[in-house]
């Protein structure tokens, strides 16, 4: 079965394990996110943080692959998705590590923020995705100007905000965002923030945040789960106080605050 009728919660993870090659990057993983709950996800370099948000989000491709165990999001599954992997993509809104460094070179602004309708629908009226784009652009504090630019002429916290819009305009079910504070500042920071809490009051948008900020889980009132080696190494309220230097990254040692 690839899909349940009614998910009783966005995201379920049984045991999961992941491999990239030979390589294992998650090892017998779970947890459970609720439907309107914020799940932050730390660890140092390696862990397996990224792997892991891709996969959940539906577009590992065919880079990463289950090797064991299970994991549902909204009701699909992601171990064999079959013709529900498009619907997943559509509920599921996905900022990837690097994604304002990564916008599509050719499209401006508009169309970027818009890709995801215009793929989805053959027919879209051109005024309602206009407005739709342009509600969007004020919501991350874009000038309206920035609409028929392209990425290359924005600055990088202005390609992250572009990319946050992205992630958000089919009015997802569940944000996955990986790197969530890439180049933005305190101001900014509290924009994107604002807009994931607005969806999750409104209609109950689940967010699974892949950040090594500290004030991240306070910020997003939310659980931490903290891996190291595509291991759990902590997982509640109080896992947040576990942070890394980048040298401690590197080698995976972690340090308690």
């Amino acid at each position: 079965m690839s899909r349940a009728k009614t998910p009783d919660v966005s995201i379920r993870v049984d045991d999961l394990s992941l491999i990239r090659g030979d390589a294992r990057v998650i090892d017998g993983l779970s947890f459970t996110l609720a439907h309107g709950e914020t799940l932050t996800i730390m660890g140092p370099t390696g862990a397996g943080k990224s792997s892991l948000a891709a996969v959940l989000a539906g577009r590992a491709g065919g880079s990463i692959s289950v090797a064991g165990g299970e994991a549902v999001v909204e009701g699909i599954s992601v171990k064999r998705p079959g013709r529900a992997l498009r619907t997943l993509t559509y509920v599921t809104g996905y900022l990837p590590q690097g994604g304002g460094s990564d916008l599509p070179a050719r499209l401006t602004v508009s169309e970027v923020i818009a890709e995801p309708i215009t793929s989805r629908d053959r027919r879209v009226n051109p005024r309602a995705l206009a407005v739709r784009v342009a509600t969007l652009l004020d919501e991350m504090q874009l000038p309206l100007g920035a609409a028929p630019k392209y990425p290359y002429e924005l600055s990088a916290g202005m390609r992250q905000r572009v990319a946050m819009a992205r992630a958000l305009v089919l009015d997802p079910r569940l944000v996955v965002a990986d790197d969530l504070y890439a180049n933005l500042d305190i101001e900014v920071r509290e924009t994107v923030l604002e807009a994931v809490r607005r969806r999750r009051a409104s209609y109950g948008l689940s967010a699974l945040v892949v950040t090594n900020d500290p004030d991240a889980a306070r910020e997003l009132d939310s659980d931490v789960l903290v891996l190291r080696a595509g291991h759990t190494v902590a997982y509640g309220a109080d896992a947040g106080t576990m942070v890394w230097t980048p040298d401690e990254a590197n080698d995976h040692r972690s340090v308690v605050r």
